[in-house]
Parts: structure tokens; sequence; C-alpha cells
């Protein structure tokens, strides 16, 4: 209980908000690690997803190399391309990592989110004579994007905590605290570090919660509700018109 007294005693001391070192600058390194991860990864990952759930072809490559891509340890990977990038160019070979980790999370909600649509629902599109690319965009995206964004929720939140690590080859974030904190037996800021990061990942969580709820289509949202209505009328006890007799 006092280490925890003093971590937050740590985080909240004015000098660790003041100076080029400050905890509002390593938040924002490690926000923007973790953006630009998995904005690139996205670009990457939502078109072949899409594509992949709209035609049906390609899905199980898709989960060989996303189940090998989750495979690959990232401590490892980003070793590697520090030393075959070169130092110099750190920040890039931790981007290369960080995307290779988000990718095959928003390629399976991609793809999951439009194979999950009731085929039904893209035969009448078409019977109605759109053509397979009104189908993709009217009608397979939007009642996809739920499970998209979820892929998107599963990917920042796991880059996000990856991006600890890239504090071990000296590109900042949150991690350093952690790094530097360990050698100097620094438990109190080892500690906070550590809650800096939980917070952040609780609150990145909670924004893509709520942005996952307003994902779902409004005709969807109004139809669950008049069936969870249904649902509940039919599972309420019925009066009876018996009238019970006094004792």
């Amino acid at each position: 209980m006092n280490l925890f007294l003093e971590a937050l005693a740590w985080i909240f001391a004015p000098e660790q908000w003041s100076g080029a070192a400050s905890i509002g600058t390593a938040v924002g390194v490690h926000l923007a690690y973790t953006a630009v991860s998995v904005v690139i990864a996205a670009l990457i990952a939502v078109p072949l997803g899409w594509l992949i759930g709209h035609t049906g072809r390609g899905r199980e490559i898709a989960v060989v190399i996303s189940g090998a891509a989750r495979a690959v340890p990232s401590f490892g990977l980003l070793i590697l391309l520090v030393l075959l990038l070169g130092v110099l160019n750190r920040p890039e070979a931790g981007v290369v990592t960080f995307v290779l980790l988000a990718i095959p999370s928003i390629l399976a909600g991609a793809y999951a989110g439009v194979e999950a649509i009731d085929r039904a629902v893209l035969d009448s599109g078409r019977a109605m004579g759109m053509t397979e690319w009104q189908v993709l965009w009217r009608i397979e995206v939007p009642l996809g994007m739920p499970l998209l964004v979820a892929g998107l929720r599963s990917a920042t939140l796991q880059v996000v905590a990856t991006v600890t690590i890239a504090a071990y080859v000296a590109l900042g974030g949150l991690g350093q605290y952690i790094i530097a904190g360990i050698p100097l037996r620094r438990y109190d800021m080892v500690l906070g570090g550590a809650l800096l990061i939980i917070a952040l990942a609780l609150l990145l969580d909670l924004a893509f919660a709520l942005l996952q709820r307003a994902a779902v289509p409004r005709g969807l949202r109004a139809g669950r509700a008049a069936r969870d209505t249904r649902r509940a009328t039919t599972a309420a006890p019925r009066p009876t018109d018996r009238t019970p007799v006094p004792s």
C-alpha cells in the first residue's frame, strides 16, 4: 500500500509535469506511436478485409498470415528491425513492429464484419439493382462497421501495451519510466509508469467502446430495442381473471 501511495505521489509531483522529459510529453509520444501505427495498419488491413469478406476469397490465407503475425514476438522483432535498419532508424523500426502487430486484429474485424451479414440482405440489395460496389458501400460496410471498430479497439490496446517496449531502444513513451526505474530501484517510478499505461489503455478502451456502440446502424439499434421489448413482454407474467377468494 505504501508503494502504491508513493507511485501516486511520484505521478502527481509537479516536477514530473514540467520539462522535456515530463509525463505529458511521454504520453504524447506513446499516443503518437500508437495512432500512427494503427492508422497505417488500418490503411493496409481494412480494404483487404473488405475485399476478402465481399468476395469470400483468400480467407484461409488471411487467417494463416494473421496467425503467423500474432506468433512473432514483438520485442524480438523490434530488436531485429533496429539491427537491420540501423540505430538512426529506430522510430521506423518501432512503427513497422507495431503495424505488424495491429494488422491481424483489424483484418479479422474487417472481413468478419462483412461475413457476418445475412446473405438474404445482400441478395435483396442485388435484386433492387445495386451494383457490387453499391452493395459493398451501402450494405456491407455500414453493417460490418461494429466488428471493424472492435478489431480497431483490440489492435489499439495491443499496440498501446507493446509501445512500452519502445523505451528499451530509447524511443520514449511511458515505458521509459519502467525501463529507467528498474536498474535504479525506483519502484515508485516503475509502478507509476505502469499505472499511467494502464490508465491510458482504459481511457482508449472506453473511447472505442463508445465508438463501437455508435457504429451500430440506427435501424439495427431500433430493431434490437424492439426485439428486447417483445422478449420482456413475453417473459412477463400475465394477469389472470380469477379474483382471489378471501379466507
